[in-house]
């Protein structure tokens, strides 16, 4: 390590560097409410010397050119131990730039940055610094999307059960708005009979039900197991929300467009979740993140982290009321590809820190992921 201030003087941040990458997807993807064909991610690099920390999130390009433009001279020169302080200080200086969106994906980038930064100055893994509480961190297989045929959601689904031993597999459902609702059925009892009885089914339906057809489906999500509802929905619609929990037996789960901590307090306040998601790359970062587990502690419920696992992973084990993570196949793909250290998702539960490796563990292949440059 090379300080990058005066003997007995905190290191400072010496530069913020963002860039935008877009991949095509594997195969056409959709869900109940969106359909897409390619997935940015946005890199931040946080140096303090001759260490570097890195962070990411999900989004448009123009993501990076904020953080370039915007966050940068905000965080450049302070304190790189003082992460909640620069968390802070981002957020009160987009006031008038509009917080939830592109912009709180933007400081949630920077936000897990300077947490790897802080866990590599001192030489530690992320998840010894901020101190395990569990064991090891659960992570459930995600994708199933509506646009895939039988043959694709089978082998997606065995490849989870199957060939990686993950006990709980999520399929997207609602199609077409929620006006397909026959071949909603359908789908869910393939992928029953694809995994048998001994898997865990989930569903997400990106809110494209009404209340009254989300009460209905749940009905038959419980004959066939089912025991995750996310985003029945709209995620807005709270009072919605409440009233398909409240008439319905399957856990309803919600929160990923969750931007502020007071979207969360309000949430839960509504009685409107069995289980609050929160995402540490929309959210505002780990700091953030760490701040709705223990809300959602306080109400007495668990959280997941939803998507991005690898940029969940190390704050996830510090979660006493940690459910689990989401393995999405989209992120996960793209994780694989330009990540050195990604995690292996064998058994259904990741070990994050266990290899002693600083920070989250994670190098960006720059050189890789360079041809796919987009912002």
């Amino acid at each position: 390590m090379t300080p990058s201030a005066p003997a007995g003087a905190a290191p400072s941040v010496d530069a913020i560097e963002a860039a935008a990458y877009t991949l095509a997807t594997d195969a056409p993807e959709g869900d109940g409410t969106l359909a897409w064909d390619r997935t940015t991610l946005v890199v931040v690099h946080a140096r303090s010397g001759a260490t570097t920390g890195f962070g990411y999130t999900y989004g448009a390009p123009e993501t990076a050119a904020y953080v370039r433009g915007h966050l940068a001279s905000v965080v450049t020169g302070r304190p790189a131990w003082d992460v909640p302080g620069l968390n802070e200080a981002m957020t009160r200086a987009v006031r008038n730039d509009g917080r939830p969106g592109l912009v709180a994906g933007a400081i949630s980038a920077v936000d897990i940055a300077l947490w790897d930064l802080k866990a590599r100055l001192l030489g530690l893994p992320l998840a010894h610094l901020l101190g395990p509480a569990v064991p090891h961190v659960p992570v459930y297989g995600s994708g199933g999307f509506t646009t895939y045929d039988d043959r694709q959601q089978e082998r997606q689904l065995r490849h989870w059960a199957e060939d990686q031993g993950i006990p709980r597999v999520k399929i997207k459902i609602g199609e077409s708005w929620g006006s397909a609702g026959h071949r909603d059925r359908e789908r869910i009892a393939k992928a029953r009979a694809a995994i048998g009885d001994a898997t865990e089914l989930y569903v997400d339906a990106n809110g494209a039900y009404t209340v009254k057809q989300a009460v209905r489906m749940a009905r038959f999500l419980d004959d066939h197991g089912v025991t995750w509802f996310e985003e029945p929905v709209p995620s807005d619609d709270l009072d919605g929300l409440a009233r398909v929990r409240a008439g319905a037996v399957v856990d309803v789960a919600a929160g990923e467009y969750g931007y502020t901590l007071a979207y969360f307090g309000h949430m839960l306040r509504a009685g409107a979740v069995d289980c609050l998601q929160a995402d540490a790359t929309r959210c505002g970062g780990l700091t953030v993140w760490l701040r709705a587990a223990a809300l959602a502690e306080a109400f007495g419920l668990e959280i997941s982290g939803h998507c991005a696992p690898h940029a969940h992973a190390a704050a996830a084990r510090a979660v006493p009321n940690l459910r689990h993570l989401e393995w999405f196949h989209d992120h996960v793909r793209i994780e694989s590809l330009w990540f050195d250290g990604a995690l292996d998702p064998q058994g259904g539960r990741l070990a994050p820190g266990a290899d002693g490796a600083p920070g989250h563990g994670l190098t960006f292949k720059t050189a890789d992921a360079e041809p796919h440059r987009s912002g």
